[in-house]
């Protein structure tokens, strides 16, 4: 990638539980007719003028049973994306899913050694066509699906289970890591991170909301090896179930990782807590570029590292998103301008997707509140529309058959002038979707 490089990303959730989990596969490829027509999605991408594309290799499906893999899919795809696109491909390893076979997943004794063998070998077979690599897709998020609050494998709830799956994927990113640069000493790693910013109006909370923000640096801090004995949170850990040689480990054995990605979504990473009764509800909050900008600066604060943002979009009318995409472009060009090392946007998703609830029976998987129409209306019948969340460029519209066309919004002709995109591609793009769609 150069110096600053405008990129699109294909949401890419792959979560395929062990027989032994009671939850339905999530494969964002299969429900939103990617794996169909992958080669007229990543064209879009291209004509809508991204110089790179963030693209998931579906790891469950890939690593088929210990030391065996099944390249045949990414061989077509990423070929396809870089040698006739054009397009820098910025593989991401882990998106909240793990082999079925790997019983205990992000658990399993064998998931650190086992992920960075798929890592090793992945930057091997890519080596000079795929350079740029995310190990795991925000460690912070995967953790609270998977060891807080029960909503995928290993379905672990609490916060000790989500310091056992935090430090298990911290070990894995620093193998992973290890074993990646040893494939490929001209691996670019692209560590990538969700943000975190509580706020409250209750001053009860506001240790609460405090304590929550210093979680969400734990698994960058982790695997920096920054989480010494006079680390804020070492104490906190360690009560929660960390070994203390597993601290230390990390802390001696450090990953390098050369951008920090940030992932920021206006109306959704901002969170107000209130009271209820006892409990304590997240509200997601919006705060329009005011929040973009306080996330990357803290992040700049705290590591010092290249960043770019890797995740940014907003639900809502194609004039919401539109305005998201000159307000958030503008913001980060501002950054740019006044020193901050940032490398790159990514609108995220290119298209709609298909929400999470979809896969629960309609079940509110998020950390925030939601309400209960919402997510009572996000299954019905079993058509997607209801559950379809309209944060893409590209709008999904569901056909009488059940079949998805693409069809390019305002958003995407924002977003193509934003970049430059060559006229006659950004034509096609916007003004002829029926030729967009196989």
């Amino acid at each position: 990638m150069g110096d600053f490089t405008w990129v699109l990303g294909i949401e890419d959730t792959s979560v395929h539980p062990p027989a032994h989990f009671a939850m339905a596969p999530l494969d964002e490829y299969d429900l939103t007719e990617h794996t169909e027509h992958w080669r007229a999605d990543l064209t879009a991408a291209r004509d809508l003028g991204a110089g790179a594309v963030r693209y998931g290799v579906n790891w469950p499906l890939v690593h088929t049973a210990p030391e065996t893999y099944d390249w045949s899919t990414l061989d077509e795809r990423l070929r396809f994306a870089v040698e006739e696109l054009g397009l820098t491909v910025i593989a991401d390893l882990v998106h909240y899913g793990t082999p079925t076979w790997l019983d205990g997943s992000f658990a399993d004794p064998r998931y650190p050694d086992v992920v960075a063998a798929f890592a090793g070998a992945f930057a091997a077979r890519y080596r000079g066509l795929v350079d740029h690599v995310t190990p795991l897709n925000e460690p912070v998020t995967t953790a609270s699906f998977c060891g807080l609050r029960g909503v995928w494998p290993p379905a672990l709830t609490g916060w000790d289970g989500w310091v056992r799956v935090t430090l298990a994927l911290a070990e894995g990113i620093t193998r992973s890591v290890a074993a990646i640069r040893a494939a490929n000493p001209a691996a670019v790693i692209v560590h990538v991170e969700a943000s975190s910013l509580f706020a409250t109006d209750d001053p009860a909370l506001a240790g609460e909301a405090e304590h929550l923000t210093a979680i969400g640096t734990v698994p960058t801090d982790l695997v920096l090896g920054l989480v010494g004995v006079q680390h804020p949170m070492h104490g906190w850990l360690l009560e929660h179930g960390a070994a203390p040689e597993q601290l230390a480990r990390l802390r001696a054995d450090p990953a390098r990782i050369d951008v920090l990605g940030v992932n920021y979504y206006p109306d959704l990473s901002p969170r107000t807590l209130v009271a209820d009764g006892t409990d304590v509800v997240q509200i997601a909050t919006d705060r329009w570029t005011d929040g973009l900008v306080t996330s990357l600066r803290g992040f700049e604060a705290r590591y010092g590292l290249p960043m770019m943002v890797t995740e940014t979009s907003i639900e809502g009318t194609d004039e919401v998103r539109t305005a998201w995409v000159r307000d958030s472009v503008h913001a980060v060009q501002e950054l740019v301008a006044g020193g901050m090392d940032l490398r790159g946007y990514t609108w995220w998703p290119l298209f709609d997707f298909v929400d999470w609830s979809y896969a629960s029976g309609g079940r509110n998987v998020e950390e925030f509140a939601v309400p209960d129409e919402v997510v009572a209306a996000r299954v019905v019948g079993g058509r997607k529309t209801p559950s379809l969340r309209r944060m893409g460029l590209v709008r999904l519209e569901e056909q009488a058959d059940g079949s998805l066309q693409r069809v390019p919004t305002g958003a995407a002709a924002a977003f193509g002038t934003e970049t430059g995109a060559p006229a006659n591609r950004l034509y096609n793009v916007v003004t002829a979707a029926a030729d967009w769609t196989p």
